[in-house]
């Protein structure tokens, strides 16, 4: 009979060595999962140097907290993203500019529908252009930018090299781009 061996998880085991206070395997765990971390800050908070300082008060937070994390309630990369998540909602919220209620504020907490109605023309927008990739392309870029995947994990997902994932990305954007700004002009 054969018995199936185990590789043990080494995510896992660099946070061990952080909880130990392994300053490599934070460097390694940086050099992991940091563009994922980042790619994540990125779409909260949308602002390049704000997802920069998120990344690094997570990677802090992982140095602080790696003996806390518990292998049974998640996995450590879910575990490092619900730290990324957490910290950039929080930066968001506290850097909310405070604003004076009016009148018509006192009945609704609902965002302003002519922004909902822009925000959503946009949305359409880029969802029509990337109907119209290659279902290869659609499905990488599907992966790199909605789900933060890295190029590597897009690779092995897919189950192409990693070259061709960095070729559907980079092409997907340039047709996109051309795409968008055909309809929205010079």
């Amino acid at each position: 009979m054969d018995v199936a061996v185990i590789a043990p998880d080494p995510d896992l085991q660099l946070l061990d060595k952080i909880a130990r206070g392994d300053r490599e395997a934070l460097r390694v765990l940086y050099r992991r999962h940091g563009r994922q971390v980042y790619g994540l800050a990125l779409r909260i908070v949308r602002d390049g140097s704000t997802a920069e300082e998120v990344t690094q008060d997570v990677f802090v937070r992982v140095w602080d907290r790696a003996g806390t994390y518990r292998q049974e309630k998640a996995r450590v990369t879910t575990w490092i993203l619900r730290i990324a998540r957490n910290r950039a909602i929080d930066i968001l919220r506290s850097r909310a500019p405070a604003r004076e209620l009016r009148p018509w504020d006192w009945e609704t907490d609902e965002p302003d529908p002519a922004d909902q109605f822009d925000l959503s023309e946009q949305q359409d927008e880029v969802r029509r252009a990337m109907d119209c990739l290659p279902p290869a392309q659609k499905a990488a870029l599907r992966l790199a930018f909605y789900q933060g995947h890295t190029h590597r994990e897009i690779s092995a997902e897919l189950g192409v090299p990693l070259g061709t994932v960095k070729t559907r990305i980079r092409d997907a954007l340039l047709k996109l781009r051309e795409q968008l700004s055909q309809k929205r002009g010079p």
